[in-house]
């Protein structure tokens, strides 16, 4: 491990949020920071649910003011999984925590563009073409000679450590041929913007859809609504030729989707994107680390994207001296993503909440109701990012879930 304080120089690749969060925090404990990114961003790029987990850091930065100005205020997520069944999940529950009691639905990449601002209002330098590295034996990077004379207040000398902020491009694993771990799941996701959905109460609120295929998204935004559909590749295939055509057939074929949007207008082109619940088998080395969607990306569902983009770069900021420390507790994180995630794909948290209302409903009174504000806090607690690696969380989680099948099998409310 490095001595102490022997990091003074570090080079980012990589601009989005992770990046330019990292770049922030360090240039405001002194750490010389050179941003790399040639600016270049998709019109739509997914993750434009925040949870509640994000608002500490906007704070943090001193941009929640201004994530507000043009973001969707968002009070919760429903579930549904059947035409007459959903689970609510209100984040006001969360005062009972002293956490954020709300988050937000981000216009992206308009909502990444203000931590690239803040980067640059605290003196971040920045190189504005992409970076080029050279691996340097087995498993040590470096930048190369045209990128690093970009770069004039580095003296021709290599930064100390170099970050991937890359996201998805996974620039580092794909330089190093370092493997992934993947997840069992093979889906693609298509989604683009509309006007004219059909909104459900409250304003800002977030739908999530059991598909008779996979599963969907609405995301209200100011002034548009965001739609998408996740499915396994070969499903995807049978709706048509092209991502539109399989994004509006999905639309079509199901019943809550299509009521709501029966007098839609796409606004956008259609965004695709794979290779979902992929993690890095290796997230740092002797002078370099990963952060964000470079190390490891979950999955949509219940929108963590965001979050563990900003919290590695939080954590990487108080742990840059110690990197293993630093790729322990994000793969902890998500692991515990992953697992809590597995809850919705595989219909145990819907066979718990089938079970429990039934129970309610038989035997209702102060203790049932208890329990249900009890259980709800506690998924809540989780899902908003506040504590999802929480033990307790987790065992109440796989205690209560055999219970739930004796009512329904959790089989049948599967996501396939």
């Amino acid at each position: 491990m490095a001595a102490r304080n022997s990091i003074r120089t570090v080079g980012i690749i990589g601009s989005g949020p992770s990046g330019a969060t990292l770049a922030s925090l360090l240039t405001m404990k002194g750490v010389e920071v050179t941003l790399f990114d040639d600016g270049r961003r998709p019109e739509l790029i997914v993750g434009e649910s925040l949870i509640p987990a994000v608002v500490p850091v906007l704070r943090r930065l001193g941009l929640e003011e201004r994530a507000a100005a043009i973001c969707q205020l968002k009070p919760g997520v429903t579930f549904t999984f059947g035409e007459a069944e959903k689970v609510e999940f209100c984040f006001q529950s969360l005062a009972h925590f002293g956490g954020p009691t709300y988050a937000y639905n981000s216009p992206r990449p308009a909502f990444d563009r203000l931590f690239d601002e803040r980067a640059d209002e605290l003196g971040v330098k920045r190189v504005r073409a992409r970076a080029n590295i050279e691996r340097v034996g087995s498993n040590s990077l470096q930048l190369a000679g045209e990128t690093l004379a970009q770069a004039p207040w580095l003296r021709g000398r290599q930064p100390d450590l170099l970050v991937d902020s890359t996201g998805r491009s996974r620039f580092f694993a794909r330089t190093l041929e370092i493997p992934a771990e993947v997840g069992p799941r093979k889906d693609v996701a298509y989604f683009a913007h509309y006007e004219g959905f059909i909104e459900q109460p409250p304003r800002g609120q977030v739908i999530i859809g059991r598909l008779a295929s996979g599963w969907c998204w609405r995301i209200p935004l100011r002034d548009r609504l965001s739609v998408g559909v996740v499915m396994n590749k070969d499903d995807a295939a049978k709706l048509g030729a092209s991502p539109a055509e399989r994004l509006e057939a999905a639309i079509d074929r199901d019943p809550l989707l299509a009521a709501a949007g029966k007098n839609r207008r796409r606004l956008t082109e259609i965004a695709t994107y794979t290779n979902y619940q992929l993690v890095a088998e290796c997230g740092h080395g002797p002078n370099w680390v990963m952060t964000g969607d470079a190390f490891g990306f979950v999955d949509p569902m219940l929108s963590p994207g965001m979050h563990l983009a900003l919290y590695s770069a939080e954590l990487l900021s108080e742990h840059l001296e110690d990197l293993p420390a630093y790729s322990r507790e994000v793969r902890k994180q998500l692991k515990a993503w992953m697992e809590l995630i597995q809850y919705f794909y595989d219909g145990r948290i819907f066979a718990m909440y089938q079970t429990g209302m039934a129970f309610e409903r038989t035997f209702p009174g102060r203790v049932t109701g208890s329990l249900h504000r009890f259980f709800d806090r506690e998924v809540a607690r989780m899902a908003s990012g506040l504590d999802p690696t929480s033990r307790f969380g987790h065992g109440m989680l796989q205690l209560m879930s055999y219970p739930a099948a004796w009512k329904t099998d959790p089989a049948t409310l599967a996501i396939r």
